[in-house]
């Protein structure tokens, strides 16, 4: 995410549901002659429990489920925005990881029609923005299953002083669902943790002349009886809280590029101009990415520009960022497509296990946005580190970007000092050591979940370097560090 400077900084653990022990067969120690038959103990009957209503989160207990993981989600979709009325059914794909008697699914404020399990109705019920499944035969540790949901309502939006305003947001042409670190929740029932994630397909029904974008490669539309049908593919795993649709008037631009779709979509509420001309560069800015990162993650590249007065942000929404118009205001603007783009890679394709761990998102993607500046004639890594070390004020040394709290999890020192952590890194360890970290990190944790306990053991594999004290001081410590010094 991209915070505009013109507002203050505001608004991805490990699903900790494990599997119950079943005791099997086994032979005691024997008490009886030797020519006695050995007698097993009978199996222990399974015991089938409610999932967790919580992925485990310390910053946000009640975000996620746990006792299941979701493969695959089919969200179909219609809203019609003259009504503010959502009706959809989505289907979840996953597997129990422990034996369950029933499990959660987070869903905010929709009504729910009606609950499938593998084809069989199943009970459901809600506790608060929990919805409750309890299916009609207990889901047995291992096995795949399929529930269908079908719901709808009056969608909601979210808004937390900290953390800012998201979920599904209605507008007067159309909608826009987006947000971090929750925002899925609000349009279709999920898992809405980072460390649950999943491939989607998305089925957005509008009305004629509107159109639907949300994640992936676009793999067709089709009208009938005034409404359009809109239908997208993400086929890598991606973070639920990734998952967008923004609905409206666009002036839409297509291609390829690398064999990938490129799709852009810029609304017609803005003249044609900065906006347009910095959403082109994606691909070249992506291209300069891929020389320092390594191959990009996803099946397609795009952008997404809104002018929404309650969106002043920009958010790495899977293979197509969303960016406010405000980013544009002052002309072109390719930093910030920099920032969104570099989080493809870290934050996207190699997501948070918890959501402490976000510097490893907005630090890298700071960085990149300062080495963009570099390739693009701009001021060097180097110049733009010394500029925060000198400038930044005292609350970035005393907010720990490494355990920053959830209330500060969008603050300066996230982005900032989290970048300035990355630079620091690169001077301890020299060039060619630092930008192999990137590459091995990036690769090694293609489609996956990370901690910063990982990045901090890997920089160390490849660098040949102890890094304790270094990530210690920059991560952790409440003062500003020396500064960094090549060993």
């Amino acid at each position: 995410m991209t915070l505009s400077r013109r507002m203050l900084c505001a608004g991805t653990g490990l699903l900790l549901a494990g599997t119950l022990g079943l005791a099997g067969c086994g032979s005691a120690e024997e008490s009886a002659p030797s020519s006695a038959p050995a007698t097993a103990a009978p199996d222990t009957p399974r015991q089938f429990l409610l999932g967790a209503a919580g992925a485990g989160d310390s910053y946000f207990p009640t975000y996620g489920n746990g006792g299941y993981d979701v493969s695959r989600y089919t969200v179909k979709v219609r809203y019609d925005p003259a009504k503010d009325r959502l009706t959809g059914t989505t289907t979840v794909q996953a597997a129990a990881t422990t034996d369950l008697s029933a499990f959660n699914l987070d869903l905010v404020g929709l009504t729910v029609r009606s609950v499938t399990v593998d084809g069989a109705p199943a009970k459901h019920g809600r506790k608060g923005d929990e919805l409750v499944v309890t299916p009609a035969r207990g889901l047995i540790a291992g096995n795949g299953f399929v529930a269908e949901i079908a719901y709808e309502g009056e969608p909601e939006s979210l808004s937390d002083e900290a953390l800012g305003v998201g979920g599904f947001l209605h507008t007067d042409e159309g909608a826009i669902a987006l947000g971090q670190p929750q925002s899925a929740s609000t349009w279709f029932p999920v898992n809405d943790h980072p460390s649950d994630k999943a491939t989607y397909d998305f089925e957005i029904t509008v009305p004629k002349g509107l159109t639907a974008v949300s994640n992936g490669v676009p793999v067709g539309k089709n009208t009938a009886g005034g409404w359009t049908t809109w239908k997208w593919a993400e086929r890598s795993p991606m973070a639920s809280y990734l998952s967008t649709v923004v609905i409206g008037k666009f002036r839409i631009t297509e291609g390829e590029h690398k064999g990938r779709p490129v799709f852009h979509a810029v609304t017609t509420d803005l003249p044609q101009g900065a906006a347009d001309r910095s959403i082109a560069g994606t691909v070249e800015v992506a291209d300069y990415l891929e020389s320092v990162f390594g191959p990009y993650p996803f099946g397609a590249y795009g952008g997404v520009v809104i002018s929404d007065s309650r969106i002043r942000y920009a958010l790495e929404t899977q293979s197509r960022p969303v960016y406010s118009a405000n980013f544009f205001s002052g002309g072109e603007n390719t930093g910030v497509v920099a920032h969104e783009l570099a989080h493809q890679w870290f934050g996207n394709s190699v997501s948070l296990a918890r959501w402490q761990d976000i510097w490893l998102n907005e630090g890298l993607a700071t960085y990149a946005e300062w080495l963009w500046a570099e390739h693009d004639g701009g001021r060097t890594a180097q110049q733009a580190f010394d500029a925060r070390y000198t400038g930044s004020s005292g609350q970035v040394w005393r907010t720990p970007p490494g355990e920053p709290g959830a209330a500060n999890l969008f603050s300066e020192s996230v982005y900032q000092r989290g970048g300035m952590t990355v630079h620091a890194l690169r001077v301890a360890v020299g060039d060619k050591a630092f930008f192999e970290i990137l590459k091995t990190w990036a690769a090694q944790k293609r489609d996956a979940n990370a901690t910063t306990a990982e990045f901090v053991a890997l920089a160390e594999r490849v660098s040949g370097e102890q890094l304790d004290d270094l990530f210690q001081a920059w991560l952790y410590g409440t003062q500003r560090p020396g500064r960094p010094e090549r060993r």
